[in-house]
């Protein structure tokens, strides 16, 4: 049964709160985009039972924009009413490359194996030798130095190092990073080499301020060894120089002097749907792989994604992962599993998965689609449209939730493989879920 209170929530976007993330959402602290210069509409609306489309009626409607070769020469989609499963349309499914709307399913798999209210925290402990102290990684991508920070509710080193201070007394002697918690390579197969240099990712570690940026609030510049970098920010907030910094790991046992603690895991997987943030995707993937006792790594994640969502019960048979974010081209999905997991998030038998439901972005309000969905016919999905989005250079994807003319809400997923890059690509797929958006489709 649909969370009709879930969908009452998502109508409730004031005009004085502007486009930004939902209320309590960790959210970069960024400029938010404008808001549109004519109202959109309500923002998914409250449903009235109408009828829902017929198979017949969405071919011949979806078809032909399906068919447009600005979305490539592989194209699948899949439309699954949400009060009854009933999987409405089904076109040449299959694997295909999902970009960015993987993180659906490493937030259904997070939410699942961790719940909605868990928190990831950064410890300091007493090293080994005299005036040592260990900065422990609890692997918190969010962690940030101060409230001036990348995001809103986050952990501070600030408050750590003060918590330190009170226990030791007197300055430490050196400051050792431990960001053994993740193991394994820092960067995925099937990662574009430009990953780093256009900030789309950092190295992946355990200890990381503002994901990774080497400034908050600027996403282009990642450091190189965000562990380190943490560590020197901690350091000055002792007193220490940046020489004084080097890696090592915390002994079992170790004293206490001081932790802090993440925002909600819900916060966080709104986060990272909203903006899609691939630092915090890639993390989380390692903690459920942590939660389900396998490597905290890469492969790890994606194995443990999979283990946690056929649990679910949801059609995995062809996810092939190899990282949580989709950031790499080596990964697969079908349009199937993506709206299966929007219909469990939409379900009261899972209400830990709802932050699924409220991080997707509101087309024409916010997050990535902020700008979308703003012109022509494709206004017609701005308001009741809430989808996460992906691309790659000849890759576009998105999935998401719509409310059609009868009022009836829908869950849909497009993946289109083998296109043109750039504004074409991203009007053509727009096209699709308006024309879903406008359809009574009989």
């Amino acid at each position: 049964m649909v969370l009709a209170a879930a969908l009452l929530a998502l109508g409730g976007i004031p005009p004085a709160a502007g486009p930004g993330a939902p209320t309590g959402s960790v959210s970069v602290r960024s400029a938010a985009p404008s808001r549109p210069s004519t109202d959109p509409g309500p923002v998914l609306p409250a449903l009235t039972g109408g009828r829902p489309p017929s198979g017949a009626g969405l071919v011949r409607r979806l078809g032909p924009v399906l068919a447009d070769h600005r979305l490539g020469t592989a194209v699948g989609m899949s439309v699954v009413d949400v009060t009854t499963g009933d999987t409405l349309y089904s076109a040449s499914t299959g694997a295909r490359v999902p970009a960015s709307t993987a993180k659906l399913a490493t937030a259904a798999a997070a939410l699942t194996v961790l719940g909605a209210g868990h928190r990831f925290r950064t410890t300091a402990v007493a090293g080994a030798g005299p005036g040592d102290v260990v900065l422990v990684g609890g692997g918190d991508p969010t962690l940030s130095v101060s409230v001036a920070g990348s995001y809103r509710g986050a952990a501070e080193l600030t408050d750590l190092a003060a918590q330190v201070r009170r226990r030791l007394g007197h300055r430490p002697r050196r400051v050792l990073v431990d960001a053994t918690l993740f193991t394994g390579a820092d960067r995925a197969p099937g990662w574009d080499p430009d990953v780093r240099v256009n900030g789309d990712a950092a190295p992946i570690t355990a200890l990381m301020v503002d994901g990774g940026r080497t400034a908050p609030r600027y996403d282009r510049n990642r450091s190189r060894a965000p562990d380190l970098a943490a560590g020197t920010k901690f350091a000055q907030l002792l007193g220490l120089p940046a020489s004084a910094v080097v890696r090592g790991r915390a002994a079992h046992g170790a004293r206490l002097l001081g932790h802090v603690s993440s925002a909600p895991l819900a916060s966080l997987v709104e986060r990272m749907l909203g903006t899609s943030d691939n630092v915090v995707a890639e993390a989380l993937g390692r903690q459920v792989a942590l939660a389900r006792h396998e490597p905290a790594s890469f492969a790890g994640a994606a194995t443990a994604i999979r283990t946690v969502l056929r649990g679910l019960g949801l059609p995995v048979r062809s996810l092939r992962m190899t990282d949580a974010s989709g950031l790499s081209r080596a990964d697969r999905l079908d349009p199937a599993l993506l709206t299966a997991i929007l219909r469990l998030a939409a379900s009261r038998s899972r209400p830990e998965l709802s932050s699924v439901y409220t991080g997707l972005p509101v087309a024409g309000y916010s997050g990535t689609l902020a700008d979308r969905y703003r012109h022509g016919s494709a206004r017609r999905a701005a308001g009741v449209l809430r989808a996460k989005t992906g691309a790659l250079t000849g890759v576009q994807g998105l999935a998401g939730l719509v409310v059609d003319v009868d009022h009836r809400l829908l869950a849909f997923a497009v993946l289109a493989n083998g296109g043109p890059d750039g504004a074409a690509a991203t009007t053509a797929i727009d096209a699709v879920a308006a024309t879903l958006a406008g359809c009574g489709c009989r």
